[in-house]
């Protein structure tokens, strides 16, 4: 038996996992509008996670049920995963869609060499932009010439935002977010979002919102504090080379393009697996014909054979495996 459920069927090795909405006060209604996720009405969601093993949540393959820790932890680790699998208890890596309706709070990651100490886990990230509004923006890093001292006085007078540096987005950027580096997202931003696995957030500022009960969100000041690398001034979009657009220790991220009637041959890695996100356009399997239209995500294991994808409208899709 595989995965403590049903025998491995290499005719299922190409899986998509249910998606886990999430309710956020800044959410809104743009993943089920404009990339087809399945959203309980009336509710502001925020994220959908994708590709999640955590305690609280777990990605659930839609035809065979099984879960991802079941497929992580079982004997098929290396074959299904690839060679560059981690021996870690749980799949190193989690994917979210992200639909900013209104900004978040300033916040930041812990390190990895502060998190044991204040109790958290690091989060290394990089965001890629679907859709983004004429005025939508991001904060990433602080401005240049800002140090603890200001950026502790700027708190305390209400101005920490100031402190910020502040970038323009649009569709098909991308940021890299090293643990320590403080940011927030603007309104009007729709973003793909690959990270660690981790669910750590401390927020140093939330511009005086309140929850539905009316009680402010908590903050994590001091913990916030003592996680931002103040020596991370004016952080610039990643820059591309070719299809590549990041490689770090925890991901692999490129981005390719199909237009309508070109191919493109997926050939076998069995050095690691791949997740595809259909970021925009149309694309369909060669063999089979089935197609992939916008939103559409997909994970090909390692042990996959050839797969030969064909453009139906112009596509961008991005891919991410294991660096």
């Amino acid at each position: 038996m595989f995965g403590g459920k049903a025998r491995y069927d290499p005719s299922m090795a190409i899986w998509e996992f249910e998606p886990l909405a999430q309710e956020r006060i800044w959410g809104g209604r743009n993943l089920a509008e404009r990339f087809g996720r399945n959203l309980a009405e009336g509710k502001k969601i925020g994220e959908t996670w994708e590709l999640v093993d955590r305690p609280e949540a777990q990605s659930r393959e839609k035809e065979s049920g099984q879960r991802l820790p079941e497929l992580w932890s079982g004997p098929e680790r290396k074959r299904l995963f690839g060679s560059r699998a981690p021996d870690t208890e749980r799949f190193p890596i989690l994917i979210k869609l992200l639909d900013a309706q209104d900004k978040l709070s300033l916040q930041v990651h812990p390190p990895a060499e502060r998190a044991r100490e204040l109790a958290g886990e690091p989060k290394t990230e990089m965001w890629f932009f679907l859709e983004t509004q004429p005025e939508a923006e991001i904060l990433a890093g602080l401005r240049r010439g800002v140090n603890r001292r200001e950026f502790e006085k700027a708190l305390s007078s209400g101005t920490v935002a100031d402190c910020f540096h502040r970038l323009k987005t649009e569709p098909g950027a991308a940021m890299f977010l090293p643990s320590g580096r403080v940011h927030a997202i603007g309104a009007g931003n729709v973003i793909l979002e690959i990270q660690q696995n981790s669910d750590t957030t401390y927020r140093v500022y939330d511009w005086g919102r309140k929850d539905d009960a009316g009680n402010p969100r908590a903050l994590h000041v001091q913990e916030a504090l003592a996680s931002i690398r103040w020596d991370d001034h004016e952080p610039a979009f990643v820059q591309p080379r070719g299809e590549r657009m990041l490689v770090c220790d925890h991901f692999k991220i490129t981005r390719w393009w199909l237009g309508p009637g070109e191919l493109r041959e997926l050939v076998p890695n069995p050095k690691s697996f791949r997740y595809l996100f259909v970021a925009a356009g149309k694309i369909r399997e060669k063999e089979g014909g089935r197609e992939w239209s916008k939103g559409a995500a997909k994970f090909v294991t390692a042990d996959h054979g050839s797969l030969l994808l064909e453009g139906i409208e112009d596509a961008t899709v991005v891919q991410v495996e294991f660096a």
